[in-house]
């Protein structure tokens, strides 16, 4: 009999981002309603990020924005969004992709949520890693160590960071 693979992480990664992109949609046409605002972690260093030079020098490898009161000409679309935001008085076009997503979260409603499949290399190791059913119908966690949601840094605040490892048996 064949096997087949369903990647779930990836298929509810893919979902949270689309969440955020539905937001992120909302907001461009409507704008931001009280009491709602967004931290917005993601990968500098990802592919088409887009970022004037000396941020992505300051910040070589993440990079958190807020989208609150000062940010302009949000648009947003299937692989991504941009938005023009304030730097030193200055004004800078950033272009961020869904998949560069690290964290998003609304602290005006206690909202987050924390993306894990950073890269497909690293998810091709989570699966080299990954460890089956055992022979005594035990099974093994999918990721070893502390989880996310325990690393998890919670932003000025106090939002909660969703995480899937919360609900992964240990």
């Amino acid at each position: 009999m064949r096997q087949s693979r369903i990647d779930y992480g990836r298929l509810v990664e893919g979902a949270l981002r689309g969440v955020v992109r539905d937001v992120l949609t909302r907001v461009s046409r409507e704008g931001l309603p009280s009491p709602h605002h967004f931290y917005v972690t993601f990968r500098s260093e990802y592919p088409g990020v887009v970022m004037p030079e000396f941020l992505r020098e300051r910040y070589p490898t993440d990079m958190t924005i807020v989208l609150q009161h000062q940010f302009w000409d949000l648009e947003v679309d299937e692989d991504g969004f941009s938005v023009t935001l304030s730097f030193a008085d200055q004004l800078h076009r950033l272009h961020v992709p869904f998949s560069a997503l690290k964290v998003f979260a609304d602290p005006g409603v206690e909202f987050g949520l924390q993306f894990t499949l950073e890269s497909d290399a690293e998810v091709t190791q989570l699966h080299a890693d990954q460890q089956a059913v055992t022979g005594e119908g035990e099974v093994k966690p999918l990721l070893g160590g502390p989880s996310v949601a325990e690393k998890a840094e919670v932003p000025e605040g106090g939002a909660e960071i969703v995480s899937l490892d919360r609900f992964r048996r240990k």
